[in-house]
């Protein structure tokens, strides 16, 4: 997951349609009586919507960077959810969200859906995953995908009507429009047997979002709920990261090769070095291109550049 700011406006018609489908809203749920029965919520369907998320996420899931446009329909997300909030009986939901632009993020059905997930063996948390790597071949079927879930903070008090502020809330699932994932998750890397788990950061000190062990709920409750070290997302992802290892290795072999060529006195063999060095730089390119931010799991991708560049200023 990375940070992502929404730099587009709402769009034109969700803000007139999603007016009167609040104002509709608003009758149905503020009645006296409520209304009892489901509403029928539709204009975050809307193309526009769509188009407009895609273009910010550059067709990638919100959470997990997965691209879903060539597999799979763009589920509209809401951050909030508008019919129900898991493990809360009679709270029917962030109903007055349900077309709040700020609420809505695109997500691939396995991270929006509550789907059962073959996960690398490992504490259902998630908090204490890097402990277990050694038995990533073990793996067990837990259920993830948000779908209704909203946890909040024990220190944060749930918002239930439109006149409630969400600002106390303090939720514990990371919003990439309004949170810095960076903050509360980091990834693990080993260069022998490369395998991409993300886990829960350090974040000693935060009263509101620091466990027992000083973990970050935010980052441990997210992993957990959005299910990003459901296997074949880690397989993805370690994927990525065994080619950005090759191509690593690669750029720093030609770079080597290329001033030891350099170094020689035959013109032919420097001018081949200095090909070969421009092989090395062209390689150094692609690596770069692979951690950009439209490229599928860009997170992961940066965080093992910077740890690559880190080693080569190792002695």
């Amino acid at each position: 997951m990375r940070r992502v700011e929404r730099r587009e406006a709402a769009p034109e018609d969700l803000e007139e349609k999603g007016a009167e489908e609040l104002e509709q809203a608003i009758q149905h749920f503020e009645n006296d009586p409520p209304n009892p029965d489901s509403f029928a919520f539709k204009r975050y369907k809307l193309k526009s919507v769509k188009d407009a998320l895609e273009r910010i996420f550059h067709a990638k899931c919100a959470y997990c960077e997965t691209f879903y446009a060539s597999s799979q329909p763009l589920d509209v997300e809401h951050f909030r959810p508008k019919g129900a909030v898991a493990g809360e009986n009679g709270h029917r939901g962030y109903w007055w969200l349900a077309a709040d632009w700020d609420n809505l993020l695109p997500s691939c059905i396995d991270c929006n859906r509550k789907r059962n997930q073959i996960t690398p063996k490992g504490e259902t948390s998630q908090v204490r995953l890097l402990d277990d790597t050694a038995g990533y071949s073990a793996a067990v079927t837990v259920g993830s995908g948000k779908k209704d879930s909203f946890p909040i903070a024990p220190t944060g008090t749930r918002a239930r009507s439109r006149a409630d502020l969400l600002a106390v809330e303090k939720p514990l699932l990371l919003n990439p429009c309004e949170d810095d994932p960076e903050q509360h998750l980091t990834y693990f890397f080993n260069r022998e047997h490369p395998v991409s788990f993300v886990l829960a950061k350090k974040l000693a000190g935060d009263p509101d979002y620091s466990g027992e062990d000083g973990l970050s709920l935010k980052g441990a409750t997210s992993v957990h709920i959005y299910g990003l070290n459901r296997l074949r997302l880690v397989q993805a992802r370690t994927r990525l990261l065994r080619r950005l290892e090759f191509m690593a290795d690669l750029a720093i072999d030609l770079k080597k090769l290329a001033e030891t060529l350099k170094q020689n006195a035959d013109p032919e063999i420097v001018r081949a070095g200095q090909q070969v060095d421009a092989f090395g730089n062209r390689t150094l390119a692609e690596l770069a291109l692979m951690c950009a931010e439209d490229q599928p799991y860009s997170a992961m991708a940066q965080a093992w550049m910077r740890e690559f560049q880190t080693r080569l200023q190792t002695p």
